[in-house]
Order: C-alpha cells, then sequence, then structure tokens
C-alpha cells in the first residue's frame, strides 16, 4: 500500500490494522509472507534491518497490516533509528491499531527490548500475541520449555506460541489471531 517516513504519510486512521514488530533478524518478513499467505509481500533478507519505514499493506478494504523496522542489532545510522521513534509513537496512538505480532526467535527468548515493545503496545489497550520464531530450528523437548519459559515471563501481558513458517508449525493459530484482530467491530470508526 505504502511505505511512511513520516506521521503524515500514514494511511487514514480507519479500518483495522495489525502491527509486526521484533528484532533485527527474527524471522518478521517471512512470518507476514506465511501468515498472509503472500509470498513476497515483505521482503525477506539474510541481512538484517532492511525494513527501514513503516510498510503498511492492505489485506482487504480498511484491514492493514504494518511492518516495523526491526529493532535491536541492524547496521542503521543512530540518527535514522532516533527517526524510527516519532513514527512509531505516532502508530501507537492510532484508533485503528487493534494489535501486535511481536516475533522473537524462539532460540534466544524475550530480551528487554521486547518487554519495552510490549509496554509500549499497552496490552490493556489493545492484544500482543508472541511469536516464537524458528521453532523448526529447536527438538520438541526444547520448544516446550521455550514456550513455558516465555510464558511465565510474559505473565500474561501477551499470548504466545511456537511459529514455524517453513514447517507450518502454528501457521493456522497466528492467522486466527490476525484475522479476529480484523475484522474486530470498527462501528467506532
Amino acid at each position: 500500500m505504502l511505505s511512511a517516513a513520516a506521521p503524515e504519510q500514514f494511511p487514514a486512521d480507519i479500518g483495522a490494522e495489525v502491527a509486526f514488530a521484533g528484532r533485527s533478524n527474527a524471522g518478521k518478513s517471512t512470518a507476514i509472507n506465511a501468515i498472509t499467505a503472500r509470498n513476497g509481500l515483505a521482503r525477506t533478507s539474510k541481512t538484517p534491518g532492511r525494513t527501514r519505514l513503516l510498510n503498511f499493506f492492505e489485506l482487504a478494504p480498511n484491514q492493514r497490516i504494518v511492518d516495523l523496522p526491526g529493532y535491536g542489532y541492524a547496521d542503521v545510522p543512530e540518527a535514522e533509528r532516533r527517526s524510527w521513534v516519532p513514527l512509531i509513537e505516532a502508530l501507537r496512538h492510532r484508533e485503528s491499531l487493534r494489535g501486535l505480532f511481536l516475533i522473537v526467535d524462539s532460540r534466544r527468548g524475550l530480551t528487554d527490548g521486547d518487554a519495552r515493545l510490549i509496554e509500549w503496545s499497552d496490552p490493556s489497550v489493545r492484544g500482543v500475541h508472541v511469536l516464537l520464531a524458528k521453532a523448526d530450528k529447536l527438538t520438541r523437548n526444547e520448544g516446550a520449555q521455550a514456550l513455558r519459559k516465555a510464558e511465565a515471563e510474559l505473565g500474561g501481558r501477551a499470548t504466545v506460541q511456537l511459529f514455524s513458517a517453513p514447517k507450518k508449525v502454528g501457521l493456522e493459530d497466528a492467522r486466527r489471531v490476525l484475522m479476529a484482530w480484523l475484522l474486530a467491530s470498527t462501528d467506532a470508526q
């Protein structure tokens, strides 16, 4: 739909939108493509930090997803990183923002940056759903441990699931969460 470098470039604040965020190289673009069943919707790269603007994708009339720049390690100049702050803050105040998918590498677990993003999203206002991505890289036992640890750390502030795009682990569950948020009542708008 569009890439925004400033809040004035955002689409109209109507309908429903869901943000996708995560550390650089956590598998965010891969998750977006798998969940939406649209290969190439979000550009994937092995190089961290490729997403540098807020990218809005319209899935249906008045139903959008927003791909946020990755945080943590990325070869991005500090000045550019600072320019993202007003963008992200403006997104937070949109009436149409229904939820946040937080993509976390299941092998690394939740970080302080992830916790800050959950607080930013304000789980009392909108939903937060954590995808423990790259779950196919873990044994069944390691996956179960990662899930239990994340649930304990989240303490009910977000829902969480194991996810692997290549192996389709948790794909239908993630789609159900996305659709529930996108189809949420928009009567107030």
